[in-house]
């Protein structure tokens, strides 16, 4: 460094010291302070305005460190400047690129979890339309329901125009007050489960709904991460905001963030799970209550088949009765008629025996004689009289026997009529309606 008139040799450049590390003279001398200070020389006369020439090497030096001190803290200050901005551009690089990492994984994370929530939503989805169909099931199964009560109750119906003596409370009767009680306790079991199946459904829909909420929170949450990682120094969308760098008071943990979103995805399994159980115990009942309507439809068939053998049996007896009694019938009358003829055979010969006695009462004097003629006479009436009243007791007894056959042939086809008319209702109305049956297919809702 050089000043105007002056000419200084280049010498190496001293190094900084402190001006309060100098010597006490130099010091005093480089502030202008001290006993040969300019202050004091001042004071001498008319030499008061000039300065020494030590005075001024003295200057000159305080001006020469003054440079070299201003020059050595300038390049300190620049050499520290140029490592504080190298180490604040590698500090902010690499805070900006763990800061872009953490973003990803916070990605990453976010990308975790709307997965789970987009397979649990799945999975309620599916399992819903599964309980969806269940719940058809149980509704058709319900409506095929109505068909064998109906069938039932018109068997019992149909029944009771049975006439006396077949009014009776048969194996056929008990077979169906079963069915039908059967058929309603299926009906309030299906119309219980059904009203579950709804509940249920409607808790699937509830929880894929909190479900979806929380994936399109994800969601956004993930578009929004996504466009903060793509942030860099050259993005032209970038800008202060100096009020972003504080932690909202409603501002959620990442253990909290992540639990709320756990226990949404466990309390959706816990649905699933029960809506699976559920399917599973609609197949069973469904199965089940299959099963005793079939089993119980084939009793009351069988208790049908074996009534109608039953009363065909007992009407063929009673016919093969009627016949023999019409047989019956017209051997007493022919036997009436005969006893009848008899009788009045028997009469000719008592107008004989009596005209012989009354004539021979007739004889005169001794010839009116107890002889063998007379007795015998006597004997011959006594005899015919006791025929006529023997074959006109037969003739009374035969006639009853006979009143006795029509009252047993007009009960016997009264009887005969009952049976046909029980075996009609039986067989042509309550077994033809029967055969009206659902399926096992309709039965257990799949048609």
């Amino acid at each position: 460094m050089s000043h105007p008139g002056v000419l200084l040799t280049k010498e190496p450049a001293p190094q900084t010291v402190p001006v309060s590390e100098l010597p006490m003279k130099v010091y005093e001398a480089a502030l202008n302070t001290g006993p040969d200070s300019s202050c004091g020389l001042a004071t001498a006369g008319f030499r008061a305005a000039k300065y020494l020439p030590e005075e001024w090497h003295q200057h000159n030096y305080a001006k020469y460190h003054e440079a070299f001190a201003d020059r050595d803290h300038s390049e300190r200050v620049r050499h520290e400047s140029q490592n504080v901005a190298a180490y604040t551009a590698e500090l902010a690089r690499r805070t900006q690129d763990d800061s872009t990492a953490k973003v990803g994984e916070r990605l990453q994370d976010i990308h975790f979890w709307k997965s789970e929530l987009q397979r649990e939503i799945e999975d309620l989805v599916a399992e819903t339309d599964l309980l969806a169909g269940q719940k058809l099931r149980l509704e058709r199964a319900l409506d095929a329901s109505e068909v064998p009560y109906s069938i039932a109750t018109d068997n019992l119906q149909c029944r009771e125009r049975r006439q006396p003596p077949d009014l009776v409370r048969d194996q056929v009767e008990v077979e169906l007050l079963k069915e039908a009680e059967l058929v309603r306790n299926i009906q309030e079991l299906l119309k219980r489960t059904l009203k579950q199946a709804v509940n249920q459904m409607q808790l699937n829909r509830d929880h894929k709904q909190i479900c979806e909420m929380d994936w399109s929170d994800k969601l956004e949450t993930y578009n929004i991460d996504e466009k903060c990682g793509r942030y860099n120094n050259q993005s032209t969308n970038i800008q202060f905001h100096p009020s972003s760098s504080k932690f909202e008071e409603s501002a959620s943990t990442p253990e909290t963030w992540a639990k709320h979103s756990h226990d949404n995805i466990y309390r959706a399994e816990r649905e699933k799970l029960a809506s699976i159980n559920l399917r599973a115990l609609i197949d069973n009942i469904l199965h089940d209550t299959v099963e005793d309507l079939r089993m119980q439809c084939d009793a009351v068939n069988q208790a049908f088949a074996k009534r109608c053998e039953e009363m065909e049996d007992a009407k063929h007896k009673l016919e093969h009765h009627l016949q023999k009694a019409l047989k019956e019938i017209g051997d007493q009358e022919n036997n009436i008629a005969s006893l009848k003829q008899a009788i009045k055979d028997k009469e000719t010969p008592l107008k004989v025996a009596q005209t012989r006695l009354y004539d021979r009462s007739f004889r005169p004097n001794v010839d009116l004689c107890r002889d063998a003629a007379q007795f015998r006479l006597i004997s011959e009436v006594e005899e015919l009289t006791e025929s006529i009243e023997a074959l006109k007791k037969k003739l009374l007894e035969s006639e009853q026997a006979l009143r006795n056959l029509e009252d047993t042939r007009m009960n016997l086809e009264k009887e005969i009529a009952v049976k046909a008319n029980s075996i009609f209702i039986d067989r042509k109305k309550c077994m033809a309606h029967r055969a009206r049956y659902p399926t096992v297919l309709k039965l257990a809702g799949y048609q």
